[in-house]
């Protein structure tokens, strides 16, 4: 099985820089750029969050001080969020097979 860190690793290694800004126009107005791996780092904290959120709406439910739909919320959250990341994942996994095979 691939490891989708070394893939990540090796795409790094091999990948051109990314300028941290673009120029937009002619106002010389800039907007930042995020290179991949910022994107899939900010996705796994994001699911984490919402791991971390499910847990404590949980807990507060347990407890008595939240209530029912804010724990169905929280849990629907985390799971939407899970489920794009092995999303992500997969076809990270499937794109990375697929340089693999080509030919050199």
């Amino acid at each position: 099985m691939i490891n989708p860190a070394d893939a990540v690793a090796a795409y790094n290694q091999h990948a051109t820089p990314v300028p941290s800004a673009q120029t937009l126009g002619d106002g010389g107005a800039t907007t930042p750029v995020r290179n991949f791996t910022d994107i899939l780092r900010g996705t796994a904290e994001e699911m984490v969050q919402a791991n971390r959120v499910a847990e404590k709406v949980g807990m507060d439910a347990i407890a008595g001080r939240a209530e029912l739909t804010d724990v169905v919320t929280a849990l629907a959250h985390a799971e939407s969020t899970l489920q794009t990341v092995v999303t992500v994942r997969d076809k990270m996994i499937q794109a990375y097979q697929e340089i693999l095979r080509m030919p050199i």
